[in-house]
Parts: C-alpha cells; sequence; structure tokens
C-alpha cells in the first residue's frame, strides 16, 4: 500500500508538471493543503520533502515553498527504490528473478550485514519493455524468509515488503562507478561484452540501523540519469579518492 504522503506527494507533482503552480509561485501552505487533503500538517510536511527532495519545490517563506521547475529527477537525498522511481515519473517497468539462493555470508558480507546465512537475489528490471538494470542484490537473514515469498516477477520489493512485514528501508549508502560489462550481464542487458555499464553498490538498514541488504546494481548505458541537487548549506556528496560516495 502507497503511504498518504506519496499519495500526496504524487497528487501535486502532478500538478506542478502540468503547470498549475508555475515555476516562481508559491505552494499553499502545511494548513491549507492539509485540509484540501483531509491529513495532518506533519504528513503533508512529509509530502512536500518528497519534492523538496527532487528539486522541484525549495526554501520556505514562513509555511510556503517555492516552485523551482517542473522537471522530474531522482535525489540522493531521498530513499527511492528503481520501482518506485520509474512509477513516479510516469514509466512502465517490471522485474523478474533469474537466480536466488540461501548461502553463507562472505567476510565482506558479515561486515555489512551480520554473520550467518543471506539470500542472494538476481534480478533483471526492465524499462519500457527494455532491460535495463541488473541487480546482485544480499540480503541479511532476518529478511530472508520474506523475500523468498515474494512472486519472482515482483514490480517493487520495497513496497512488498512493506506491506508484507512492515519493513521500511529507511537509510542507505551508495557508491556509483562505471564497469565493463561481464558475460552474463551483457547477455541480459542485450549489449556487447565490455560494454560500460553504470554500477550502484549500495547497503540499506532499518530507521533502527539495521541491516536489510547490499546489492549491486548495473545500468546499461544511457538508460536512466542520476541527479544531484544541493546548495551551499547541504550537501549530500562526498568526494573521496578513487569512488564517490553517497550518504542517504
Amino acid at each position: 500500500m502507497v503511504a498518504r504522503y506519496e499519495r500526496i506527494a504524487d497528487e501535486l507533482r502532478d500538478e506542478i508538471l502540468a503547470g498549475a503552480h508555475p515555476v516562481g509561485s508559491q505552494l499553499p501552505s502545511e494548513s491549507e493543503l492539509a485540509g484540501r487533503f483531509g491529513a495532518a500538517r506533519g504528513t503533508v510536511r512529509q509530502a512536500v520533502a518528497v519534492l523538496a527532495a527532487e528539486g522541484l519545490v525549495g526554501s520556505r517563506q514562513g509555511a510556503r515553498r517555492i516552485v523551482l521547475g517542473n522537471a522530474r529527477s531522482q535525489s540522493f537525498a531521498e530513499l527511492h527504490s528503481f520501482a518506485q522511481w520509474a512509477r513516479a515519473n510516469g514509466h512502465r517497468f517490471g522485474g523478474q528473478v533469474i537466480e536466488q539462493r540461501r548461502r553463507r555470508a562472505s567476510g565482506a558480507e558479515s561486515a555489512r550485514l551480520g554473520p550467518g546465512e543471506v539470500l542472494e537475489v538476481l534480478r533483471l528490471r526492465s524499462l519500457e519493455g527494455e532491460p535495463v538494470l541488473v541487480e546482485r542484490t544480499v540480503y541479511a537473514g532476518w529478511v530472508a524468509g520474506a523475500v523468498e515469498g515474494l512472486p519472482a516477477g515482483c514490480e517493487s520489493v520495497t513496497e512488498a515488503l512493506y506491506d508484507s512485514i512492515g519493513l521500511v528501508f529507511a537509510y542507505g549508502e551508495h557508491l556509483i562507478d562505471a564497469v565493463p560489462a561481464g558475460a552474463q550481464d551483457a547477455r541480459l542487458l542485450g549489449v556487447r561484452r565490455g560494454s560500460p555499464l553504470l554500477r550502484q553498490r549500495r547497503t540499506t538498514t532499518t530507521h533502527e540501523g539495521r541491516p536489510v541488504e547490499s546489492s549491486d546494481d548495473r545500468y546499461r548505458a544511457g538508460s536512466v540519469t542520476f541527479s544531484i541537487r544541493n546548495s551551499i548549506g547541504a550537501n549530500p556528496l562526498v568526494r573521496r579518492a578513487g569512488d564517490l560516495r553517497f550518504g542517504g
């Protein structure tokens, strides 16, 4: 089930993109939006925060936000799954499990997810009917059973786990670089072996800091664009020698 604040954000986003709230204008106040949607002001505040993370609205003026733009982008300041991003942008998307198995965690995985058994899942994602993303996700043992219970064609694991066990993916750390396509990636994505792929490695935890998953996601070149919006006061991008790291 989609959260209430997400439904409100979706409606406001559609209005901004349609020009109902022109660039440079103010959104209605939190109290006005709360009355319109019959929601608590805290829920409205969450919805507006989503739009701010996407770069559609900006700084407060009293209880209002200024409309900054009318183009969607995915921000690393807001943690979204591939399915949530695709749906928000009106894309047709899908997913299919290719392989799935339980095994013992490696040393590096034990450090990230805890020792013991883990669930490794290879999943292929599509956008507008074309393969665009290979996900290699390793789930911590405590959530493995819930993931195994999902259908192979589950569109959004994030939403399905919220619906089934109330799991919220709250915090993420992302590493982004480019890698050549190996034989398996090339076959699944329909590209030549050695073709450049955009790789996003991430580790995700709950609100309490309990590790949920560690994933290596590889996008076909030209299929998606990531954007970062920052300001002099807040910058989620940290430059380090040899990598780019995003704290979510």
